[in-house]
């Protein structure tokens, strides 16, 4: 079900199936229970512009006078040939500002915040929490996949 709030539903899923698979945030899970993980977001800015604007469809920015850390121009993907071109620039921001939990905050402080969950997590009978939200790391296409594969294959057989 989409668009709803999960945790105004919990308990509705809970006695609706026999096993509950959870891809949201860990803490949102059990409702902050110890406070909130931190994540790096994203603010994007666009812009459409006539012809080519840097060549290639994305390069990364790491000095720290720069203010994004990427500009994507979405033309190379699929038409490189066309005379119009898409720029998205790419922010890191709190995610707060966004409420788009982008990546993980890979410090001491939030790792043992989501050691304490991930212990709540282990006694939960009937939820399977799992994801890159519900696991805490950043994962690329191919390891959320797997993730969701191998998790399928222990818990749901």
């Amino acid at each position: 079900e989409l668009g709803v709030d999960f945790s105004k539903m919990k308990d509705k899923w809970g006695k609706y199936a026999e096993r509950l698979v959870y891809c949201g945030g860990i803490d949102s899970y059990f409702d902050n229970a110890y406070g909130e993980l931190e994540y790096r977001s994203l603010r994007w800015e666009h812009e459409h512009l006539d012809g080519d604007f840097q060549g290639h469809p994305c390069i990364n920015y790491t000095d720290a006078e720069i203010p994004f850390t990427r500009i994507i121009e979405h033309k190379h993907f699929e038409n490189p040939e066309s005379e119009r071109t898409v720029v998205s620039r790419e922010y890191s921001v709190d995610w707060r500002e966004t409420k788009d939990p982008y990546y993980p905050m890979s410090d001491e402080k939030n790792g043992e915040l989501y050691r304490k969950y991930r212990e709540l997590a282990e006694k939960e009978k009937n939820v399977l929490i799992s994801g890159r939200l519900g696991s805490y790391k950043y994962l690329d296409m191919d390891d959320t996949i797997n993730m969701a594969l191998k998790a399928s294959e222990k818990h749901l057989a």
